[in-house]
């Protein structure tokens, strides 16, 4: 250990990387050459040089989309504009009222911020961010169905990137998931023979990319809505990519929008900021 340490081709790695990383890489590659038997010295010192070469890089870097695929979920999601990025430098690179009131002399809510920025974008009575898409689903679940049923239409269980899936969702935020209709086909009809007095809430879900062709029919959600307000249940929808605008007048395929389905009465409606938004994962 002393001497592959000791050697020249080794030491420089020690003042960008820190005695502790390079001595940690070293006994990585030392205990991979005991397992092979390798007591080659020059061939030891190349592969723990090559190792520290690669940590050396950084770990994240601009690369080029080819794939066709604007926004892609691997290759950083939405790319932020340079207003935001500088918006963020000029705050968050000293002290701000992050989290204080500047007119109550108190301290205040970092959701004050965007709340109402998102209330006036999209139209709804009010906002509230977390991590991520299924975070805000898990915390719509929890709150309002723990322990009790959730309506979802069977042609909505899907499982997108990332491993999200729907059922496990539910199943995590300890809601009951009761299906509606057949795969192909849902009507509002469905769930209501699904109520029971154990229903909290009708889910309508986001297919991402995944689509059903062919001899299909979906239920409205301003039918779904009547239905809620009818029994007193009320209706939340997972939007995922969250349009805000819409997108045919750029000549792309329509996208239900935030505010179309706010506009249809849905009661909660949630969708992530990293997609069409074009803001961070959220």
């Amino acid at each position: 250990m002393h001497a592959v340490l000791a050697d020249e081709r080794i030491t420089p790695y020690e003042a960008e990387l820190g005695r502790e990383s390079v001595k940690r890489a070293a006994e990585e590659v030392l205990g991979r050459a005991r397992l092979l038997r390798n007591r080659d010295y020059d061939e030891i010192v190349g592969a723990l040089a090559a190792e520290l070469a690669r940590l050396k890089r950084r770990a994240l870097m601009p690369v080029v989309n080819a794939t066709g695929i604007i926004l892609h979920t691997n290759l950083g999601r939405a790319s932020l504009a340079f207003e935001a990025l500088q918006a963020v430098a000029d705050i968050a690179s000293g002290y701000s009222n992050l989290e204080y009131d500047l007119d109550a002399g108190e301290r205040g809510s970092r959701y004050a911020h965007v709340g109402r920025i998102l209330d006036d974008l999209t139209g709804a009575e009010d906002s509230v961010v977390v991590n991520n898409c299924a975070a805000a689903v898990l915390l719509v679940l929890d709150t309002f169905a723990k322990g009790r049923e959730v309506i979802v239409a069977r042609s909505e269980l899907v499982e997108i990137g990332g491993g999200f899936r729907v059922p496990d969702v539910l199943e995590r935020s300890g809601a009951v998931l009761v299906e509606a209709g057949t795969t192909n086909r849902v009507y509002v009809e469905d769930y209501e023979r699904a109520l029971s007095p154990r229903t909290a809430l009708l889910l309508r879900t986001h297919a991402s990319n995944f689509r059903i062709e062919g001899f299909v029919h979906e239920a409205d959600a301003r039918e779904l809505v009547a239905l809620g307000k009818r029994v007193g249940v009320p209706v939340a929808e997972d939007l995922g990519s969250g349009a805000v605008l819409d997108l045919t007048r750029y000549g792309v395929e329509h996208e239900r929008t935030v505010q179309e389905a706010l506009g249809d009465g849905v009661g909660l409606v949630t969708f992530s900021g990293d997609k069409l938004l074009g803001g961070p994962q959220a």
